[in-house]
């Protein structure tokens, strides 16, 4: 599970980097050697493009930096795989973008140029012509006729069918979730067959039935479903020699030198069955590779490969490519492991039902991290917190390991600004506990929801897996549902007692002020005003906040207030609010783990879909103000090997790119290895 960021803000706990900074309200900071480090590359639109650092790389030993550069080779090595998941024309139109882009001679001072210069980024940051977050076709600010003359001008080659793309109302959605227009036939993603429809799929793979009930295989993760020549429907399994065949196969070459460098047996055992995996498309090696994968927790360098979350596929069972390197951050990593290890106390005391709860919490081990490289679904746009794998029976039998971004979560903290949380809390006293707490409730959430939500709970025996049984609405109840852990926990004596908080009650203050303010609130900056929620975290903030806000209407647990023509949420009884989370907490469990569709639909449909579009007029225009761009991401440090004379690395230097294009451009050129048609 993915841990993602919003609006400049966790996603996990409201609105507290941009809201809540209490580091720096610059894009500077002083590094070892005094000279400032500029965290900000360039703003468009509404992204904000952002450099992290690598603290501590000069401490690694050259065999740690070694391996540490051939896994991020290995993971740039797909990142087209990506590209053309998300569509399948986004390479052929990439590359159009970026001949016209290199090779335009004429006028560069125009509106229309600068509108295309924009565009195309905006295309590099989403990995694809549908937004990153939103999922909506981007739309060009230029017309189809200026876009066909830069065409002519520089000798660029792009068919007139894709051409209009760009510009009609076709494909106009990469994942939907509207049931009414078709799971399958409105999303745009490219891991179905155009005309396949719902009913043949889920009967496809109704009929796929593991050996092991109690141990699911992951079908349908690694592959587009397809009909063959006869009608019927068949995979196109992503392996060597499969389909991204010539990506995964230079994937393949980088992680074998990766294994020559292992830090240790069991890393270099895991490294070996991710080959394996990657060269015979067998799941079931998968579930090998992942179990092995969890147990090899020694060493100072880790990393995510795959084919992994399943949000970009609205029947949940395709894995978008990602690929993220990591070095341990030891003091952290120390300070937090502290909630790992009481996890099993953190399940005997919530709130589930006792037949939901698990009896032995296994394997959950919490680490802060310094990401050295992403790619794929982890970049430009990354996570903050990541819990793999995602397999419920392996979680289960073997646990999980939880990370937290520390380095991109500073990254982002030192880039943000503080006027939000001025405009939008509803008292000074928000706005105390906020610049006092705010990161701390941040840090806590992100570990409670990670290490304790996502491995809490079971599923009865003989339901299915959340996305046999919840189908559509899987993803959003999961993530949900480990919101929900989190903040059930953070107003709790029991963080005090840990020694984790000098003041648990005002920490949980300030991280319930700070959601609630998000989930029905702030969060809507980015949505177009008469949009629906589409995306799965936005719509989980929102059913949690609003399901408490009805529900605790009776006692005036949370009350809505305007003044001055301004609207404002106070929560005036946080005992109250405590207990409300701790009843939806109990309940979204009880549909997972009974496989309650209907209950789970209705809860997600009634409270986190639909949007109050008189509110959201409003936040939409007191957010005006702030220039800063409502989504942010990141370019990535580039490793720059030195060689002696008989090509055997002698050092590894960290270089930051200067620009934004300057990294997409390197990366077509040196990491382009699919065709353009797949």
């Amino acid at each position: 599970m993915k841990l993602l960021k919003a609006a400049g803000i966790f996603m996990i706990a409201g609105v507290s980097v941009i809201c809540n900074a209490q580091v720096a309200n610059t894009s500077t900071l002083k590094t070892n050697n005094d000279k400032p480090f500029d965290f900000t590359v360039e703003q468009f639109a509404d992204i904000k493009v952002l450099r992290y650092q690598i603290p501590g790389w000069e401490n690694l030993t050259l065999k740690e930096q070694e391996l540490v550069y051939y896994l991020t080779q290995a993971g740039t090595a797909g990142r087209d795989i990506m590209w053309d998941q998300n569509y399948k024309n986004n390479l052929k139109i990439r590359k159009a973008l970026e001949q016209i882009y290199v090779s335009y001679k004429g006028d560069k001072k125009s509106s229309d140029w600068k509108n295309f210069e924009i565009y195309l980024k905006r295309v590099w940051f989403s990995n694809g012509i549908h937004h990153h977050y939103s999922n909506e076709k981007i739309k060009p600010d230029f017309s189809k006729e200026y876009f066909e003359g830069l065409l002519k001008a520089t000798k660029t080659k792009l068919a007139a069918d894709v051409t209009a793309i760009l510009f009609n109302n076709e494909d106009t959605k990469k994942v939907n979730l509207d049931e009414s227009k078709g799971l399958l036939a409105g999303s745009a993603i490219n891991f179905y067959e155009k005309g396949i429809t719902l009913e043949e799929a889920e009967d496809f793979y109704k009929k796929q039935t593991s050996p092991d009930p109690k141990k699911p295989i992951s079908y349908g993760l690694n592959s587009k479903l397809v009909k063959n020549a006869k009608g019927q429907l068949e995979e196109r399994v992503w392996k060597s020699g499969g389909m991204y065949g010539a990506a995964i196969d230079k994937i393949i070459f980088w992680l074998e030198k990766a294994k020559t460098v292992a830090e240790n047996k069991k890393q270099g055992d895991a490294i070996g069955l991710l080959i394996e995996y990657y060269r015979t498309g067998s799941l079931k090696t998968w579930d090998d590779y992942n179990i092995a994968w969890l147990h090899a927790t020694e060493g100072n360098i880790d990393y995510i490969s795959g084919f992994i979350e399943v949000y970009n596929d609205p029947l949940g069972y395709r894995g978008s490519y990602e690929g993220v390197v990591q070095i341990k951050d030891f003091d952290m990593s120390a300070k937090m492991e502290v909630i790992s290890k009481n996890a099993q106390w953190f399940e005997d005391n919530s709130p589930l039902m006792a037949e939901h709860k698990k009896k032995n919490v296994v394997g959950v081990s919490y680490k802060t991290v310094i990401v050295a490289g992403e790619s794929g679904d982890a970049s430009p746009s990354t996570p903050i917190g990541v819990n793999l794998p995602n397999a419920d029976w392996i979680r289960a039998e073997h646990g999980s390991k939880s990370v937290s971004l520390g380095n991109i979560i500073d990254a982002y903290s030192q880039s943000g600004g503080s006027g939000k949380l001025q405009e939008f809390a509803n008292d000074q006293e928000e706005i105390v506990l906020a610049k006092k707490y705010g990161e701390l409730g941040d840090k806590l959430h992100t570990a409670l929801h990670e290490v304790v939500g996502h491995a809490s709970g079971q599923i009865n025996e003989g339901v299915g897996t959340p996305k046999e049984t919840l189908k559509s609405y899987a993803s959003t109840l999961e993530e949900g549902r480990a919101d929900l852990v989190g903040l059930f926990y953070l107003y709790n004596p029991k963080l005090q007692e840990l020694g984790l908080v000098d003041d648990w009650k005002k920490v949980g203050m300030e991280s319930y002020d700070s959601y609630i303010r998000n989930g029905l609130m702030t969060q809507l900056v980015r949505l177009d005003l008469g949009a629906n929620i589409e995306e799965a975290h936005m719509r989980n903030r929102q059913w949690v906040s609003a399901w408490v806000y009805e529900k605790g209407k009776k006692d005036n647990v949370i009350e809505k207030i305007t003044r001055n023509g301004k609207t404002y949420f106070n929560v005036t009884d946080y005992d109250k609010l405590h207990d409300l989370f701790g009843q939806l907490l109990r309940e979204v469990q009880r549909i997972k783990s009974e496989g309650d569709y209907n209950a789970g639909k209705a809860l997600v449909e009634n409270y986190g879909v639909k949007v109050d579009q008189k509110l959201h007029a409003e936040v939409l225009e007191r957010n005006k103000q702030f220039p800063s761009a409502p989504y942010s991401g990141f370019v990535n440090p580039v490793l720059e090997p030195k060689l002696d004379a008989k090509g055997k690395i002698i050092s590894i230097e960290v270089k930051q790119p200067k620009t934004f294009a300057e990294q997409m451009l390197n990366y077509s050129k040196n990491f382009g290895f699919l065709p353009l048609e797949n």
